[in-house]
């Protein structure tokens, strides 16, 4: 029997209880992406950080994360999904209980780079799981809607979550709470989840391709996130980029004309609703993940929020989030993903724009709640069909591969986002500072013109989505995929 085939039969039975876990497994690592932004000053008092040496409590996680994203997919086909997707979740949960206990800043950014490398493997092998393991169409959409939006829940419910944790039972406990999900996770995994390896006839698995490919992402990410502190123009942050631009030019070289077996094969970029996918999900997570970032300081800084007021606050945009992600996959059944990935670009477009009227003395539901509430419900609805577009037509034995690309491209986007927005929210504050604006008045110039670029970049995916990702003549797709498995 085709061993897709008897995988998707396997886990028939317990499709339900498959998808909660792996959907569970996924919320973990997205939740501990932002739960940690809200604890920063605690962990910082507690353990006697500098003010520099604290953003790598997030930095030593995220470069990890987006170093081995495409290697942790790459190895879920070659290894077994649900060998390398439980190994990833128990890395992660051990590396979770080591940041709770951490009695110095040394263990503790150790501790989240470790974590970064479970939260990859586990985030590309839960969508190839999906993806393999639900036949295309309605059920994967909803397979993916519900991880869309269990992702989503991660992402805005973190700041909630951050917040209570901290002020009711201190900071050690926003990284406790992975260990019970993780280890129910390991618990009923191996019975739940199919193995799903790759037929590949080999297991050659490309030292080479992957020691570039994750040293030259490491190295981009690097630069990106260090351009916060040092500015775009410092040797610091060029020299790490031009050296990731570099290593991943190698990495293509490699891998197109000297691998035996290929680490990326890159006959998958062949395939245009991946590439176009990817390219909106890109743009999408630049803007977002900076606009969590400036609402969570506007309603501290400006409007005076204490942790849990500022994670209350973000409760309205978490269920948006959810309720378009649940909508998603029946607006894609009639509509088709083209058409509500567009939508969601233009809601997410919209909440910005209402952003760009925060202003000292503004209130939160005047100024925040109704661009926050449309932004989330734009990414809640593009998610999930943009999701779906990526891992459409891709052969199973590249399900990992793909999964490890979407997630690159969000996170990523995300770094490279959030970077640049920062910087020319900071480089227009003070220059209003210059022209004599108070510092109050010059920080919310700041943020309106960030959000403004990150409409800007909305629209641009919209425009995107609605161009690239136009119909084709059917007869195109046997060719690409072809060449792809070829």
């Amino acid at each position: 029997m085709n061993p897709v085939i008897a995988s998707k039969a396997y886990v028939r039975r317990d499709s339900n209880a498959l998808l909660l876990l792996v959907c569970l497994a996924q919320f973990m690592v997205i939740l501990d992406v932002s739960i940690v932004n809200v604890a920063l000053p605690a962990i910082q008092d507690g353990l006697g950080f500098s003010t520099a040496g604290l953003q790598w409590v997030i930095n030593a996680y995220t470069l990890t994360f987006a170093g081995l994203l495409l290697l942790g997919g790459r190895a879920s086909d070659l290894l077994g999904r649900r060998r390398v997707f439980l190994a990833g979740t128990a890395l992660f949960t051990a590396a979770s209980l080591v940041c709770a206990i951490a009695g110095s800043p040394a263990v503790l950014l150790g501790a989240r780079a470790i974590q970064g490398v479970g939260g990859a493997v586990i985030s590309a092998a839960s969508l190839a799981i999906i993806t393999t393991s639900f036949e295309e169409g309605a059920a994967r959409n909803r397979a993916l809607g519900v991880w869309g939006a269990l992702g989503g829940l991660g992402a805005t419910s973190g700041v909630l979550l951050g917040g209570v944790l901290t002020q009711g039972l201190g900071w050690p406990a926003i990284f406790l709470i992975n260990v019970p999900i993780g280890l129910a996770v390991v618990l009923f995994g191996g019975r739940l989840v199919p193995e799903g390896r790759s037929m590949l006839g080999h297991r050659h698995f490309d030292l080479t391709g992957a020691l570039l490919v994750t040293t030259g992402m490491v190295a981009l990410v690097y630069g990106i996130v260090r351009s916060d502190v040092l500015g775009w123009g410092s040797a610091g942050v060029l020299a790490p980029i031009a050296a990731g631009v570099l290593l991943l030019a190698a990495f293509a070289l490699v891998e197109g004309r000297f691998a035996r077996e290929p680490l990326m094969p890159l006959g998958i970029f062949r395939l245009r609703p991946l590439r176009s996918a990817n390219a909106v999900i890109l743009l999408l997570y630049s803007a977002i993940f900076a606009m969590w970032f400036f609402v969570s300081l506007y309603m501290q800084q400006d409007l005076h929020h204490d942790a849990i007021e500022t994670g209350l606050a973000f409760l309205p945009m978490t269920l948006s989030v959810a309720l378009a992600a649940t909508l998603a996959p029946r607006l894609v059944r009639r509509l088709g993903a083209r058409t509500v990935l567009t939508a969601g670009m233009l809601f997410a477009t919209a909440g910005l724009v209402l952003l760009t009227g925060v202003r000292p003395g503004g209130t939160y539901l005047g100024q925040v709640l109704p661009g926050g509430v449309l932004s989330a419900f734009g990414l809640g609805l593009g998610l999930v069909p943009a999701t779906i577009v990526a891992v459409q037509g891709v052969p199973a034995a590249q399900s990992g591969l793909a999964s490890g690309l979407r997630n690159t491209s969000r996170l990523v986007g995300g770094a490279l986002g959030l970077a640049a927005l920062t910087t020319i929210a900071t480089s227009h504050a003070h220059s209003r500072i210059a022209e004599g604006a108070s510092p109050a008045l010059a920080q919310t110039d700041g943020y309106q013109l960030a959000f403004l670029v990150g409409a800007a970049l909305c629209l641009i995916g919209a425009v995107a989505a609605t161009v690239l990702l136009r119909p084709r003549r059917e007869e195109a797709a046997p060719k690409e995929l072809a060449e792809v498995r070829g």
